[in-house]
């Protein structure tokens, strides 16, 4: 489980749901107390503005049907302030926000590979099937076998 504490909420990333808790007065004037959990297969999108010197970066999470909306220039952390997808991140949290990330952004990856449909197995004794029917020659099978065991 990877936590992250920011200005404004927390964000816990467990593999599967990301988790934003809010907690206190700051919480209360902007987006509401509570928690919102988001399923990774939900979440299409990551933005991250790192924090400069003089300014608070934020990671906001982008879910189907979400009202989005172009900040102007120099309003994006404001903006990021009132959106309930977004935690505002101060200088010296930056770090454990870039490792979330990173794990979302893998998570979100995984989500999209396809699903082998056949085991290695599988794979193996078909192939063997294909040698010992004669479609395939010896040098065949072995260069069809290295590259389905990865060697």
């Amino acid at each position: 489980m990877i936590e992250a504490k920011g200005y404004n909420g927390q964000v816990t990333f467990d593999g599967e749901y990301i988790t934003i808790t809010r907690k206190g007065f700051l919480a209360r004037t902007s987006v509401g107390k509570g928690e919102k959990r988001i399923h990774i297969s939900h979440i299409t999108a990551v933005q991250w503005k790192p924090p400069g010197k003089l300014v608070n970066g934020f990671i906001q999470f982008t879910v189907p049907g979400g009202t989005e909306r172009r900040s102007g220039f120099g309003n994006q952390t404001n903006s990021a302030i009132h959106d309930e997808n977004s935690v505002i991140v101060m200088k010296n949290q930056a770090a454990a926000f870039e490792e979330l990330r990173e794990a979302v952004d893998e998570a979100i990856v995984r989500q999209h590979r396809p699903v082998p449909t056949d085991s290695l197995a599988d794979e193996l004794t078909k192939l063997q099937q294909l040698a010992d029917s004669g479609a395939l020659s010896a040098q065949e099978y072995e260069s069809a076998k290295a590259r389905i065991l990865g060697s």
